[in-house]
């Protein structure tokens, strides 16, 4: 306002200048002094009783400058939380870097040199003394204090060789994994030396990133290792002629290109922490041009069977909260640090970095992983209009209630969306490239890009919505199809994690995808369900526990001058996500006949169990056998991100086929367990290292080469572990469960599953296709997840002789 003001004194003037006379224009200048004073009297509000916090006046003896006491103070307690953050940074990175040693330890050496060095004898075989030859002479130091200066220097860099050794033998140790390969109950000497070694040289209470320079790095495979587990994994799939032409392209392969690209890769591997995953994240998430919306976004659920509060602000205000308390861990690392369920043994935690103040930039040729130390606000969306919400003041973080109380004046605010706001997200959920030219042309600058710099550097989205969601009404299965298909949609796709709540009080979330895996999030995810519900709680009424407070300053609405060309095309994306997601279908259901306590009784891996379940399952769907992905996760190096574990074998061939033609039990069963025993060891591989796809990717041309990594996932799947079991008391609270989350299709003729083991006794399923192709429907192919699981349990349970099996099996296929 100031500068268009002062901009148009000079035309005032000129205009009046060219009469020549001195008078008037001194006259005009008067004038304008008074025009502009009256105009600039400006004054801003603050907090309590609106008390002003600085105020400006220009008068003809200039400007005259006022602050008050409270802005002042204001600006210091931010200052002071932001220095403190930078404090406690510093402070873990110097306890993260001497890990697995400690501060102390370094005081314990410094002690023990001097102690040797006052009983006369020299620990150092002269080292101390070659050290105080190189001080520089000076007049202040005694010889006895440059001796003992020469004795703490040495005795430091005895400590950080000491602590060099111990991380190397921390890398050394962790890279074992022959361990995961034995069979439980029979645990070979040569494990038993090695988890006391690993718990010698594992330190204690270790911070979030303590391991991460002890973890190995990624190996990389043997190209002949690769070529022979990946001709194993497409023989199934393939006819005799098919697999003879794959076998000559392979071995040509392995004898002249694949060996010179296996040493980029091992160059590669030397100098980078992870050879796959920088490729990994710019190829296949931040080179896609398609909309990320459904093809990578996934989604995560509220309790299926409670909702802690109907009131939507409430709701917010301890999600919220509870999302700020776990960024704040996070930042002084208090989480501790993931391991392998049931174990000591640690999982990289490189990916939790960027789960807060992350936003995904579009550009024409690929997007780019914008991440910032820190923000203090989030943005909000409701009914077409944004807001920026603060979550801090005077340094603290706003109470449950108090954000409640903030989140109740947007869902007040009865004002219109701008001209083309309303529809703007569609934007981030059309296709990148038009996206990424709208934002050069009409985000880069004024108003616009303020706004959108407060979405982008915000901790993360909030979307309000004003419909109901969750398992209610007459037709409850349906509803939590609709609850899916509304979280996965979205709002704004970019941030690192949308939360979403509804008018009804429940509560959801939508995360983008190329910045980390799901479990990640779902971490963070368990930690506020269970602080929403059993720490912070709510009052009788339904609201938030504390006071409110009135003094607070308003949210702030974004301002956006959105012109017509940039309507048309927010709504040519929007046309292409509106299509993308009416042919997304959805059908989530819990399956309680049963869980992983009866799994476990039979002797049999509960994931194995599952994933042979869906494999019969498709092949009574589609009559056929079709390459499968499930999602096996790299996190015991560092920097691992995922490996593909291709579920579809000749083991589970051969059983699908067997079970389905009625053959005798006894075979079945035999065949069954050998499926079981080949995925586990499928699974086992990909986690230590020794996976097929991500070395087949990082060489980068095999696909062309081969001509089978186009093969589509026609089923891909992902299991949802539950990473935090103690938070959850479902003897207790058995109704407390969550639903996990889902995504959406990989293939257009295939189907998306994520399932999640819960407890003992239930597994809940999310599966998803799409209306467009005729082949495929996810509530058929629910129906034949459930008939598969009840019948593999039949098989390794019931004591029915070959006759009734055979029989019941022909009218299994009749009833198909």
């Amino acid at each position: 306002m100031l500068q268009r003001c002062t901009n148009h004194v000079p035309t005032v003037c000129r205009r009046n200048y060219s009469t020549d006379k001195r008078h008037s224009f001194a006259v005009e200048v008067h004038s304008v002094r008074v025009r502009l004073r009256k105009f600039l009297n400006i004054r801003l509000h603050l907090s309590k009783h609106q008390a002003v916090a600085f105020q400006f006046t220009i008068t003809a003896e200039g400007i005259d400058l006022q602050l008050s006491h409270e802005a002042l103070r204001q600006v210091y307690l931010s200052g002071l939380r932001s220095w403190k953050k930078r404090i406690v940074r510093l402070k873990n990175n110097v306890i993260t870097g001497v890990y697995p040693a400690s501060l102390s330890s370094w005081l314990f050496v410094v002690i023990a040199i001097l102690a040797t060095m006052y009983m006369r004898s020299d620990p150092s075989m002269g080292l101390i003394a070659k050290i105080q030859d190189l001080l520089p002479t000076s007049s202040s130091l005694s010889p006895q204090c440059r001796t003992v200066v020469s004795a703490v220097l040495f005795s430091t860099l005895l400590w950080l060789s000491l602590i060099f050794t111990m991380k190397l033998c921390l890398k050394q140790l962790l890279s074992y994994h022959r361990w995961m390969f034995e069979q439980h109950g029979n645990v070979s000497t040569t494990t038993k030396i090695w988890v006391m070694l690993v718990r010698i040289f594992s330190g204690r209470q270790p911070l979030l990133y303590s391991y991460q320079g002890s973890l190995p790095n990624l190996p990389v495979p043997a190209v002949k290792d690769t070529i022979k587990r990946y001709l194993e994994s497409v023989r199934p799939l393939t006819t005799d002629s098919e697999f003879e032409r794959m076998m000559t392209l392979a071995r040509d392969f392995e004898l002249s290109l694949g060996n010179r690209l296996q040493w980029y890769l091992k160059l590669k591997a030397l100098w980078a922490s992870n050879y796959v995953s920088d490729w990994w994240e710019e190829y296949i998430y931040l080179r896609g041009r398609g909309p990320i919306m459904v093809n990578s976004n996934y989604y995560g659920m509220d309790f299926m069977f409670v909702t802690p509060t109907p009131i939507q602000a409430a709701r917010a205000g301890n999600t919220l909260h509870a999302l700020l308390l776990y960024r704040r861990k996070l930042n002084k690392e208090e989480l501790k640090p993931s391991r392998i369920p049931g174990t000591f043994i640690p999982l990289c935690a490189a990916q939790c970095e960027r789960l807060f103040n992350t936003t995904r930039t579009p550009g024409v040729e690929t997007d780019t992983v914008m991440h910032w130390n820190d923000s203090e606000h989030v943005a909000v969306y409701h009914r077409g209009r944004y807001f920026r919400l603060w979550l801090y003041q005077a340094g603290r973080l706003l109470t449950p209630r108090e954000i409640e109380q903030q989140i109740q004046r947007i869902l007040d605010d009865k004002s219109a969306p701008a001209p083309g706001e309303e529809k703007l997200a569609a934007l981030t959920a059309g296709e990148r490239i038009p996206w990424a030219q709208a934002r050069k042309e009409f985000f880069s600058s004024g108003v616009n890009k303020r706004s959108l710099d407060c979405i982008e550097k915000a901790a993360f989205f909030v979307t309000l919505e004003d419909e109901e969601q969750g398992m209610m009404g007459d037709d409850p299965a349906a509803s939590m199809d609709r609850y899916a298909k509304s979280l996965l949609h979205g709002k704004w796709f970019d941030k690192s994690f949308t939360v979403v709540l509804y008018k009804n009080g429940k509560n959801g979330l939508n995360a983008e995808h190329s910045w980390a895996d799901a479990p990640i999030v779902s971490h963070m995810w368990e930690y506020v369900l269970t602080m929403d519900s059993f720490q912070m709680g709510y009052n009788q009424e339904g609201h938030c526990k504390g006071d409110v407070n009135l003094s607070l300053p308003h949210p702030q609405r974004l301002s956006w001058n959105i012109p017509s060309q940039c309507q048309e095309r927010v709504l040519q994306s929007l046309s292409v996500a509106q299509a993308l997601a009416d042919d997304v279908k959805f059908h989530v259901f819990a399956f309680r006949d049963f869980g992983k306590g009866s799994i476990k009784k039979i002797r049999m891996s509960p994931d194995a169990f599952i994933q042979l379940a869906l494999q019969l399952a498709f092949y009574r769907d589609r009559g056929m056998f079709c390459l499968t992905y499930e999602a096996s996760m790299t996190r015991l190096f560092r920097e691992g991100r995922t490996e593909t574990v291709r579920s579809c074998s000749s083991e589970s061939c051969a059983f699908v086929k067997a079970f389905q033609s009625g053959e005798a039990v006894d075979v079945c069963r035999r065949l069954l367990r050998n499926a079981a025993e080949k995925h586990q060891m499928l699974y086992r591989l990909a986690m230590t290292g020794a996976g097929i796809d991500r070395h087949l990717f990082c060489l980068y041309v095999v696909s062309k080469y081969l001509g089978v990594l186009s093969e589509p996932w026609r089923l891909s799947t992902s299991q949802t572990p539950f990473q935090q079991v103690e938070l959850f008391d479902l003897v207790n609270h058995p109704d407390y469960i969550t639903c996990g989350g889902g995504f959406g299709p990989v293939a257009d003729d295939g189907y998306g599953v994520s399932y999640s083991i819960i407890g003992e006794n239930i597994i809940s399923f999310h599966v998803s296709s799409k209306r467009s192709c005729a082949q495929t429907d996810c509530h058929r192919f629910g129906m034949q997840i459930r008939k598969a699981l009840l019948d593999l349990l039949q098989l390794m349970t019931d004591d029915k002789r070959d006759a009734p099996r055979s029989e019941h099996n022909h009218s299994a296929k009749k009833e198909l």
